[in-house]
């Protein structure tokens, strides 16, 4: 995965996620929970690190955002 940049946790509230999961399906049915509840950057791909079992994806939160609000998307880096 990519580091984590100073941007992403510039201000409280915001947070980075990486994700370990059996396989795609799971590891989307994760992402998603997530961003039914805050709003949230998903990722439409996920990644596998030959050392590693399973898959991996990151994604962005914004605490201070409930997803039910209207508001700008959370931004991904």
């Amino acid at each position: 995965m990519e580091p984590i940049h100073a941007t992403h946790l510039a201000e409280p509230g915001l947070v980075v996620v990486d994700v370990a999961a059996a396989d795609d399906r799971t590891a989307f049915a994760f992402q998603q929970a997530l961003a039914s509840r805050w709003a949230t950057a998903i990722t439409d791909r996920t990644t596998r690190d030959p050392e590693q079992p399973g898959v991996r994806l990151r994604c962005y939160l914004n605490l201070r955002q409930d997803a039910t609000t209207e508001s700008a998307p959370a931004t991904s880096g």
